[in-house]
């Protein structure tokens, strides 16, 4: 059975069921992560244990603080990290997000981290992303700096040699095409139909790794 473990903010998280002790469904969230879920367990209903560890309002700095209790202590064999949009976000509500030079010098210090300690674990690193909407058009002076951190994090993917999900052209392409609430609810966060979106390119490049995992 593989171990596939999901990394991220609020987008990752999707409502999901904190409580150790919980052994069902709720654990996955609404989200991609139990989109995911299904796909691969419909494929192999015993090949495959999923985990999600996403937290709402997490920035990378938040991900690289709790690394070692949410990853590293699971040794998963896959690890897929989406984060990025609260770095920016936080600098707009907070004045607390994360510049991206330190983006960039953090999320490459949990790679380098990681691969040291789990050696074996395949990373994927999804591309953050944004759309115009309710949330993101108040603040358009600081949302449209995600192309920077879209660029650090395909620049990291790139120089650690790691499989990128590349999303955010198809979700501005999808959302011309039919209106972006469509697809991001508030220019941030999937609907149902976002989450279908960030599924199927996720599988895309699963699909492409999933043979070199250890038997």
């Amino acid at each position: 059975m593989k171990k596939i473990l999901f990394f991220g903010d609020s987008i990752t998280d999707c409502g999901r069921n904190k409580d150790e002790n919980c052994n069902n469904h709720t654990v996955l969230g609404c989200g991609y992560v139990r989109d995911i879920a299904s796909a691969l367990l419909q494929r192999d209903p015993l090949g495959y244990q999923i985990i999600n560890r996403g937290i709402s309002g997490n920035r990378v700095v938040d991900l690289y603080a709790r690394i070692k209790k949410d990853v590293w202590n699971h040794t998963p064999d896959v690890l897929s990290i989406l984060i990025g949009i609260n770095d920016i976000w936080h600098e707009a509500s907070h004045h607390n997000g994360v510049e991206v030079d330190r983006f960039e010098a953090v999320y490459r210090m949990l790679l380098s981290d990681t691969l040291k300690r789990l050696p074996k674990t395949k990373i994927i690193i999804m591309e953050p992303f944004y759309l115009s909407g309710s949330a993101t058009d108040v603040a358009q002076e600081y949302f449209g700096k995600t192309d920077l951190y879209r660029a650090a994090a395909k620049k990291l993917a790139d120089e650690f040699n790691l499989p990128f999900v590349e999303l955010q052209d198809t979700l501005t392409e999808l959302g011309q095409k039919y209106g972006n609430s469509t697809f991001l609810l508030d220019g941030v966060h999937p609907t149902v139909q976002g989450a279908a979106v960030l599924c199927d390119k996720w599988l895309c490049v699963f699909d492409k790794i999933k043979d070199d995992l250890e038997s």
